[in-house]
């Protein structure tokens, strides 16, 4: 009865938006319940929209981090000119560089989850009868999924310490350290509608006969 009133709890907690309540409510095991319930709910109307939507479902990730590139190499670049041609210097051009390559990686990884470029053993299991292909993809899906899950919660449980201690980005008066990292479990959900995508897409696949192996590459399209 205490996991059902510490869940209530935490949703309470979101819903009056104040970080010192979130905090203290996602100290509890519960939490990991509010996040496996997200990653389900979350992932499965990520995967609709994505259908919906197949604009989105190629190039929202690859968007969020080719900006995020662009971003990194404007800010370095103009971190050389402003050091060497008018002897000055940023205090955050060192500090929001590393920022944006954390969103850009995990952008990343979600979407080379779709494109299955993460340790796919593909030479190893094309050899391997049909019902153990379909056995390692479906391992696949429940391995990523528990990643996203631990992730989503150990990095909301992160976000909401940062705001609550009102940390700011070195280098700056007012950004906050919790705009960024708030991205983190954002794009974890994300990662499980790309999850259910692919496992969603194996089922029909093995139930069509057609191939459920293919050759990874990194940087195709979808």
């Amino acid at each position: 009865m205490s996991v059902i009133a510490d869940i209530g709890a935490i949703f309470s907690a979101f819903a009056t938006q104040d970080s010192f309540e979130i905090r203290n409510a996602l100290r509890s095991e519960a939490a990991w319940y509010v996040g496996t319930l997200i990653g389900l709910a979350g992932g499965l109307g990520i995967m609709m929209i994505y259908r919906s939507v197949p604009l989105l479902d190629r190039y929202l990730e690859r968007t969020v981090m080719v900006f995020s590139y662009l971003a990194i190499a404007f800010i370095i670049f103009w971190g050389v000119v402003d050091r060497f041609i008018f002897s000055n210097q940023q205090p955050w051009s060192t500090t929001i560089p590393p920022l944006l390559f954390m969103i850009m990686a995990w952008f990343g990884a979600t979407y080379n989850v779709r494109l299955r470029t993460h340790l796919s053993f593909s030479e190893f299991r094309t050899a391997m009868p049909r019902p153990l292909q379909m056995a390692c993809l479906t391992l696949d899906a429940v391995l990523w999924f528990v990643f996203a899950i631990i992730v989503i919660v150990t990095t909301t449980r992160l976000t909401a310490l940062s705001a609550s201690n009102f940390q700011i980005v070195l280098g700056t008066d007012n950004t906050m350290q919790w705009w960024f990292l708030l991205t983190a479990p954002v794009a974890f959900i994300l990662m499980c509608g790309r999850v259910f995508e692919n496992l969603f897409e194996d089922l029909e696949n093995y139930r069509t006969g057609e191939p459920l192996i293919r050759q990874a590459v990194i940087g195709e399209d979808a």
